[in-house]
């Protein structure tokens, strides 16, 4: 499992933390090790004030009965030792031979001091440093810590002297407790600070992210686009490093705008001709039908003689192809009055009696001109209740008269063609229509282009095999690109799945209401927009004042009124 990266802001924050971090704990370290070096210094300086007293008694004056009766242990009880001083006499084999520790202060010092006990004389003779080795720390059962320091009396004695070292070490655990503890506290206030002040200092690489995340959303594969969304100028200013990347942003989106315009003047150059072009045409191709029907029946009259065999042929095939070109004509010319956004004839459409007509139809296709029994299987698969949807009644009789076309050309006899409509499932879900088959089905790589304009599958699915005869169809390789084109522009979406014995063209549509809320909602888009491009509006070059978003993938185009009511489908897929 990958690790999610850290975001800017963590990673910066984090480096400042950590190098805080290191700085303070470098400082405790550094205080912690002078602190210990000082205290044990001034410890060991009054230890060997302690050791001096125990060498020779201070003052020229002779000593008190008292200490000349204690022995060379005598200065433990003279005054001027920290309660819990001890002094012990060495014997020649370095064992404590008499000790005494001080428990009381003042008078009562000599007589109140205890001698050690034996576990602690052990650790003592164990631990215990030389003559002349200097201070030394020795931890006594039931004591704690000392530094212990050996001296010479003046009457040949060895003594050891130690003073309690446990002030100096609470002193040093207590500042190191303050510091680790301020530390502590202080990384988390600039964690605090941190964050706050880097999400301040990134707020305008935000703004500029978002004006990026919002141009990605835009659908700019097709239609006019309206590419208004620039940085705004406080986050383009070249001298900061964020204002280099919002201008670098500022200019390629100008740049993106001025090539989409382009693009979008070629395609409506384009399409332009192609109407055009497809409209002039259907005059001489009427003109041909007209003069081959003319002709034919003009050499069947008594003033004509019968033409022969071959010249049959040749009208009948002038005629075919005829018929073949005017249906390409009529079909590019739908698809180019689609592709500019011509409005469709909406209204309240049951799809049951549609689906009943296009089976009819395609059963009677299917029978052939010499009227033999169908050569596929013709089923139908509704619901007992109407299930009506806000469509154009005739596009959408061509949508399935498409699919049954390329179910009966492109499959064998003998193929069962399927016919299905569901009703929403739920509430404002969408109205589900399938035409299934089990013929051999579409190649794989053939597959993610099925519906794109002049693709054929003639090698897979048996071309001509459907009508019986072998003969070619007259496929355009436009059908199932035109069945695209019409459920987009209805706000639905179609898609084919194939494998052998088993292919689905399944077609989702929006219910009757939730089409109506499309088109509401999709009118007060319209209505919006110029204001919403007004404000965003930037410094750059953009499309002109007329332009703006075409469909995106998986868009869902406004449901207008109005018709193309003339243009009637014709061609066979």
């Amino acid at each position: 499992m990958l690790r999610r990266p850290w975001t800017l802001r963590t990673r910066l924050v984090v480096s400042a933390v950590s190098l805080i971090a290191v700085v303070a704990a470098v400082i405790g370290t550094v205080t912690a090790i002078a602190f210990h070096s000082y205290m044990y210094g001034k410890l060991d300086d009054q230890l060997h004030s302690v050791a001096e007293r125990a060498q020779r008694p201070p003052g020229p004056g002779p000593l008190p009965q008292a200490l000349r009766a204690a022995g060379p242990l005598g200065f433990v009880g003279g005054g001027g030792q920290p309660l819990g001083t001890f002094g012990a006499l060495l014997g020649e084999d370095g064992d404590v031979t008499a000790s005494k520790v001080v428990e009381d202060s003042g008078l009562r010092a000599q007589e109140s001091a205890k001698p050690l006990t034996g576990e602690q004389r052990s650790a003592l003779e164990e631990a215990a440093p030389g003559i002349g080795e200097g201070a030394r720390s020795v931890d006594l059962p039931g004591l704690g810590g000392y530094r212990v320091e050996a001296a010479t009396t003046t009457e040949g004695y060895t003594v050891l002297v130690g003073i309690p070292s446990a002030e100096v070490s609470g002193a040093l655990t207590t500042l190191i407790v303050v510091e680790v503890c301020v530390t502590a506290a202080g990384l988390l206030a600039a964690s605090i600070a941190g964050t706050v002040l880097v999400g301040v200092a990134l707020r305008p690489l935000r703004r500029v992210a978002a004006t990026a995340t919002r141009v990605s959303e835009l659908p700019l594969h097709s239609g006019e686009v309206a590419l208004l969304e620039r940085v705004p100028d406080a986050e383009a200013d070249p001298r900061t490093e964020v204002g280099q990347v919002g201008a670098a942003l500022n200019r390629m989106l100008g740049h993106v705008g001025s090539a989409l315009t382009a693009r979008q003047e070629s395609e409506t150059r384009v399409r332009q001709f192609v109407a055009d072009a497809s409209h002039e045409l259907r005059t001489p191709l009427a003109s041909i039908r007209g003069y081959a029907e003319l002709t034919r029946r003009a050499t069947g009259s008594r003033e004509a003689p019968e033409p022969d065999p071959v010249t049959r042929h040749a009208l009948g095939r002038i005629e075919s192809e005829a018929d073949r070109m005017t249906g390409l004509v009529e079909d590019l010319l739908l698809l180019a009055r689609l592709d500019s956004g011509r409005p469709l004839s909406y209204g309240s459409t049951d799809l049951l009696p549609l689906v009943v007509d296009a089976i009819g139809d395609a059963r009677a296709a299917d029978r052939g001109a010499r009227g033999q029994d169908a050569l596929h299987r013709w089923r139908l698969e509704l619901p007992a209740e109407p299930v009506t949807v806000r469509a154009d009644p005739d596009r959408f009789q061509q949508v399935l008269v498409n699919l049954l076309a390329n179910a009966r050309t492109h499959t064998p006899p003998g193929t069962t063609v399927t016919v299905s409509v569901r009703p929403p499932v739920r509430a404002g879900g969408p109205v589900a229509l399938e035409v299934r088959d089990d013929g051999p089905g579409i190649p794989a790589e053939l597959l993610p282009h099925v519906f794109e304009r002049f693709a054929r599958g003639d090698a897979s699915r048996s071309r001509g095999a459907g009508t019986g005869t072998g003969t070619a169809t007259g496929s355009t390789g436009l059908g199932l690109a035109i069945v695209q084109a019409v459920v987009s522009a209805h706000g639905g979406r179609v898609r084919v799945e194939s494998e052998p014995g088993r292919t689905v063209f399944a077609i989702e549509l929006p219910a009757e209401a939730e089409a109506t809320r499309r088109a509401e909602s999709a009118e007060a888009e319209a209505e919006a927009q110029p204001a919403r491009h007004a404000e965003s509006a930037g410094p750059g070059p953009g499309p002109g004042p007329n332009s703006g978003p075409g469909p995106g993938p998986g868009a869902e185009p406004a449901l207008r009124a109005d018709s193309q009511g003339g243009d009637r489908l014709s061609t066979p897929v």
